[in-house]
């Protein structure tokens, strides 16, 4: 498990305190896949670099499976980096080194034997099917090959942690795709734990199983992807969620074009298969009107949104909006 705990990063800025992390904390169980999600100048980068102690915060704790990461002498933090693997936008490859000679890096610096570090990097170049592209150089790579290597690079010493500091976002959608499987076949076959650090929604939602926002240096929100998903509380979180492309597209609805209230309740799988509408029709003396609907696939899960208008008595109004959020639907009025 990793847990920061109030940590606290403080940088001069024009002869001015600039608190780049203030007051973070949170927790990532194992084998899971934690999402750090925010604007340019969030914090999360910062925060991510504190966590493999690359910036040394002000004040806070940074505890993995147990070790206090912040207490650790230098002998000892080189030690435990070795458990931590870290990929970047930029892939930071050896321009001059094969992508064989790129994985086995890591391994030649542990003082791994010649013979392990061949069967391993083998072994990575099948995992990240580029067996063919083994003498070649990283100037005869797309970008995502290049971040491909890089991540066989970052888990050569089968590291318990993996962090990703917008490790997407230089890529095309198809490319960002295929890193996206990438990492979920890692963490299924590896048991390794991931932090993403993204400012993109579309990555996050994923492949993500939980996902903490950041501004101006808190955590404003985190929760599962679904709840997250589901019942965003903050205005920042309906932002990032509002301007995703969705797989079904949504209008844009002006509510005081239409005589009664106007709606947008979101669902999610476990209410799917119930044909919860036509139910409270049938139970109260209203009709709702459907203007429109969009869906958003997440990692294992999905939300459904409709923006409804909901015509009837303000009683009537009432009961029907208590029986969805009975049924697990979130309402929330435009």
């Amino acid at each position: 498990m990793i847990e920061v705990k109030n940590l606290v990063k403080v940088f001069q800025v024009d002869g001015k305190e600039f608190k780049a992390l203030d007051d973070v904390s949170f927790k990532v169980n194992d084998g899971e896949i934690f999402g750090v999600i925010g604007l340019s100048g969030a914090g999360k980068s910062t925060l991510v670099r504190c966590i493999n102690r690359l910036e040394e915060p002000d004040s806070g704790q940074i505890i993995i499976d147990g070790i206090k990461i912040l207490s650790l002498s230098p002998e000892e933090l080189r030690k435990e980096r070795k458990d931590i693997g870290m990929i970047f936008q930029s892939f930071n490859l050896f321009m001059q080194k094969t992508v064989y000679d790129n994985i086995a890096y890591p391994l030649e610096i542990s003082d791994v034997n010649k013979d392990e570090i061949e069967k391993r990097v083998n072994e990575l170049l099948k995992f990240i099917d580029l067996e063919a592209k083994k003498n070649a150089y990283p100037s005869e790579l797309s970008g995502g090959q290049k971040q491909r290597v890089a991540i066989a690079r970052a888990i050569a010493t089968n590291p318990r942690i993996l962090l990703s500091d917008e490790g997407t976002s230089a890529l095309d959608p198809a490319n960002t795709q295929a890193i996206l499987n990438l990492l979920k076949k890692i963490v299924k076959e590896y048991k390794t734990t991931i932090i993403m650090i993204t400012h993109q929604m579309e990555v996050a939602k994923d492949i993500c199983d939980r996902i903490a926002v950041m501004e101006s240096g808190k955590i404003i929100e985190e929760n599962a992807t679904k709840e997250l998903f589901r019942n965003p509380k903050t205005k920042i979180t309906k932002s990032f969620i509002k301007n995703l492309k969705d797989e079904v597209e949504e209008e844009v609805i002006n509510a005081e074009d239409f005589k009664g209230d106007v709606y947008r309740i979101t669902y999610a799988n476990n209410n799917y298969d119930k044909p919860i509408l036509s139910i409270c029709m049938k139970k109260f003396d209203v009709f709702i009107n459907i203007l429109s609907g969009n869906i958003n696939k997440l990692n294992v899960d999905s939300v459904g949104y409709l923006t409804v208008e909901i015509q009837g008595s303000k009683e009537e109004r009432k009961k029907a909006l208590d029986f969805l959020v009975e049924n697990q639907v979130n309402v929330e009025v435009l």
